[in-house]
Order: structure tokens, then sequence, then C-alpha cells
């Protein structure tokens, strides 16, 4: 059931002035938002929701690309219906979607088999298999500058090769999430470096594919791939099919869009150094920007690419809010009475750990992990220490990833979050202490969405590409803090969780040498 709302009659009676539609194709849910950018006003949205296919072997998560065309089609529809007469002022639309999944087309450009994605973790003797022919992970690290994890798309390939032959050979074109929803909107096959650059066989540090990554999984590879270029530049325009649908012109550009978190970068305003982007969803991210590639030797820290021809430092880990909400679900509270029970406990839990890999994780790469309650004693054996414990065990997973930013040289100074998490006053707390870094929400909760219709307005007022410089002032114009959310690190919470952290990574470290994670 498609589920919109409209914005204010203020926003509704600027009828001069250009909207953008943003698009954002998650795991969960499609949702589509129309954003006026000269107000920065959103003025419509409509959200319709999927499921993942069931009865699959455990790590296998796959869905039907046809349901994220399906969901895309019915909230454009919604969104445009809400528009009105409005619907004349839509010049452009962005495209985020879920990274790393693999979107496998026939010779009549249809689906092959539904696409593996980002949280299926079935490749991992894939990865051991490609790592293996350079030597390790620090040899494909020198390939590509990432290493080969089982959230990557090219192992996927490699897997689809090996498990379902008739099926690679049926494939003609290899696409990501965010490209397939582009090639139905536009009819053009096209990647741009953000995204392919969480695929694990593009050199980041050149923008360029590994010759030499792709031979390893398939010859063949090479002409599966669609064309590669910048994401500053247009993918194409609406498809007249379409365009004649949903009563829109017949000129609306197709910016190049990207990963949800690439967009999410942009929609945070997450442009310039020293801020950092933080998503508190099912899963987390913590990213940045840089000039640069950055390279973590240690393959813990992603090198990707960004969505404005930049550089985007990431760490991600699997399991964030599906660990509050399975432990919140073990007590039948609803959110409000979450809240209370973590701030009626101290920080650390008083000495309760919840190491959170209950979809296995990739941060730190466990992907047959498991989850583990250490440190129960007589005092903390009480829901409200499991649900502080649960809720501390995944920030420190991210805040790991800020410790891992400032060894590679990265100094961020405010954490701007997004994602269902973000709404917790108290989770927003432990971020600042455990990060040791301000963190602070937005004043609207549509990163991924906005940081796509954004692009789509650039790259329009570009003239079908934008710079960074357009892009930035745009961001800083449109994209608003809300000052109301902020906090501030405690110093003692801060020195208490870095202690923490400290036992944590040990504890996840002696139970995987030991063959128990």
């Amino acid at each position: 059931m498609s589920q919109s709302t409209a914005s204010s009659a203020e926003a509704t009676d600027l009828t001069d002035f250009m909207i953008f539609l943003g698009i954002d194709s998650g795991t969960q849910s499609t949702k589509t938002i129309a954003v006026d950018v000269e107000s920065g006003a959103i003025l419509a949205q409509a959200q319709e929701a999927y499921d993942l296919i069931g009865g699959l072997p455990a790590g296998h998560l796959e869905q039907h690309p046809s349901d994220w065309t399906d969901a895309t089609y019915k909230t454009v529809s919604a969104v445009v219906e809400q528009l009105g007469a409005r619907k004349s002022d839509i010049k452009g639309i962005g495209v985020s979607g879920q990274q790393h999944g693999l979107v496998v087309l026939g010779s009549d450009d249809q689906p092959v088999r539904p696409a593996k994605l980002w949280c299926d973790t079935s490749t991992a003797n894939q990865c051991q298999e490609l790592a293996n022919k350079f030597g390790g992970q620090p040899g494909v690290i020198a390939k590509a500058g990432n290493a080969m994890l089982p959230g990557y798309t090219a192992p996927k390939i490699l897997w689809l090769k090996q498990n379902e032959p008739d099926h690679f050979a049926a494939t003609k074109s290899v696409l990501l999430p965010h490209d397939y929803l582009n090639f139905w909107l536009t009819g053009v096959k096209r990647m741009e470096y953000g995204d392919a650059s969480g695929m694990a066989i593009l050199d980041v540090r050149k923008r360029e594919w590994c010759a030499d990554l792709i031979d390893a999984i398939d010859p063949r590879l090479h002409d599966l791939l669609p064309p590669l270029g910048s994401s500053s530049e247009a993918h194409g325009t609406l498809k007249p099919s379409l365009a004649a649908a949903w009563g829109l012109s017949n000129d609306i550009l197709v910016s190049a869009g990207g990963g949800d978190n690439m967009m999410g970068a942009i929609g945070t305003g997450n442009v310039r150094a020293g801020v950092i982007t933080a998503s508190l969803g099912t899963s987390g991210t913590l990213f940045g920007i840089a000039d640069q590639p950055v390279i973590d030797d240690q393959g813990e820290i992603a090198a990707f690419c960004d969505s404005t021809d930049l550089w985007m430092p990431l760490v991600c880990t699997m399991n964030v809010t599906v660990l509050t909400e399975k432990t919140r679900g073990l007590f039948s509270w609803e959110l409000p009475e979450l809240e209370k029970q973590i701030n009626n406990t101290h920080a650390g839990a008083d000495g309760l750990m919840f190491l959170p890999y209950l979809h296995g994780e990739r941060t730190p790469n466990l992907p047959n992990g498991k989850a583990v309650l250490y440190g129960l004693t007589d005092a903390n054996m009480t829901p409200a220490h499991m649900a502080r414990a649960a809720m501390e065990g995944v920030t420190l997973g991210l805040a790991y990833g800020m410790k891992r930013f400032g060894d590679l040289g990265e100094s961020p100074t405010e954490v701007r979050l997004t994602g269902g998490g973000s709404n917790s006053p108290a989770w927003r707390q432990i971020v600042a202490d455990a990060c040791g870094a301000a963190s602070v929400c937005l004043q609207t909760s549509e990163g991924a969405s906005l940081g796509a219709a954004l692009q789509a307005a650039a790259c329009h007022a570009g003239g079908g590409t934008f710079d960074h410089d357009g892009l930035e002032s745009l961001t800083s114009r449109l994209v608003k803090l809300d000052e109301s959310s902020r906090c501030e690190p405690n110093t003692d919470n801060q020195a208490a969780y870095a202690e923490q952290m400290t036992r944590q990574l040990a504890l996840t470290g002696d139970l995987k040498s030991n063959g128990w994670l």
C-alpha cells in the first residue's frame, strides 16, 4: 500500500520553480520524493514496500528486480498525482539504489534470475578463491584498492558462474540495482564511478576496470559490463512511454544517480572534508569525502569513489536496527519504552557486552558470524541492560570505523545522522560519545532520495553535467541541520566507550581465532 504526504500550502503556491524527483530504491521499499529546488520543500512523497524472496538457504538474500520497477512506477505515479498541475515543473529524476546487488540480463534485456543483494553472504568461498589468485587480500587491495568481501558484486558473479552455469551463459549484461532502474527509465545501460566502485573490480585510484580481476572471474565479463563514465554526467532522458504514462514532458533528464550511500552523502551535505555521515538503518554505514583515494591496507575501510567524481571512505556494518528491533521485540516494548529503559541504565551497561553479528558481519569480516552476549552478572541480567548493550554494541562497530578514519588521516568533527535509529535521542548521544564528535540530524530524514534529487538538479543546471562547486552550493542552501538534535560528546562516557571498544574487538578476535564466530 502506498503512503504519501504532501507539503504545506505555502510551498505548493510556488508555481514558477523547478521540481526534481528523487527515487530511493532500497532493500525493504522504494520511496519517491518531489523537491522544489528553490525552497528545498518536499512537495510530495510516496513509498511502496516489498519483501525478500522467502525459502532460500541461509546466507542467500535475493529480490526480483521487477519489485523495484513496480514500486518505482507506483511511487512516481502517486507523486505526480499529488503534484497535480505542478507536474509540468518536473525537470529531472535521480535514482539512489542499494549497493552491490547483482542484476543479470539476458539477450531480451530481462533478468535471467533474481538479484543477489548486498546482504547476501553466500559467496565467502568465491571471495577466498579470488583473493588466493593474487596472494591474498593484500594483493587484491593492491589491484583495486578494496578487499574482496562477500557483500560486493564481483564474488556474486563468480558464484553465478560456478553454481548456475546456464544462467551465467545466458547473461548478456551485468548491472547494479540503480543501473537497472536507470536502464528501465531511459533504455540506456551505463555505470558511474561511485556505485561501480562497490563491485570490487574497479581500480578506484584510476577509476578504470581492473582487467586482472575481471579475467580471474571470466574474460567474458569484459563484454558484459556496460560503458563506465563520470558520475557528474547525465545518464539519459526519460523514455517516451514512461513520460506519456506519467503525463510528463519528453525532455526529463535522468542523472547518473548512484548507490544509496553516495546519494546519502549528497543528501546530508557531506560534500566537503570534515563531515561524516552515519546511517543507523537495518545495517549501518559511516562515510566521508576525500579529494584522493583513501586506501586501507587492512581492507576494513572501503575505498569507494563517490557520486561527485571524488572519493568516499566508508565502513559498513550489517547489524544495526536489526539488533535493537529484535531486542525490543523480546520484551514487547514500543519505541518510547525502549528509550526509557536505555536512559535508565549507565553507559557501558554495567559490563554487559553484545557482539551484534546476527546476520554475519562485514566489519569485521565475519560472513558466518553469530551474536554473543558476554559479561552477564546478577546485576546486569535485565531487559534494560540487554537493550543498552545491543545499542552500544552496534554503535561501537561504527565508532571503530571513525577510529580507522583517524588512522588513515581523516579527522571529522561532526557526524550527521540518518536512518531510523537517529530518531532516538539516547542513540544520538551514544554515537557522539562513542565517536568523540558531535552528532546531529537533518531537518528531513530523506537522505538518499534527497541526494538523488539534488544530483539531478545540479546536472540539469549544468546542461547535462555538474561540477563539484555547483553541487556544494546547492547542498549548502538546501540541506538543513536540525540543531535541536545536536549532541556533544560526554568526556567521561567517551573514555569508557574507548575502553569498551578495545574489549569488544579483543573478544571478537579471540572467538574468531578459536573458530567460534
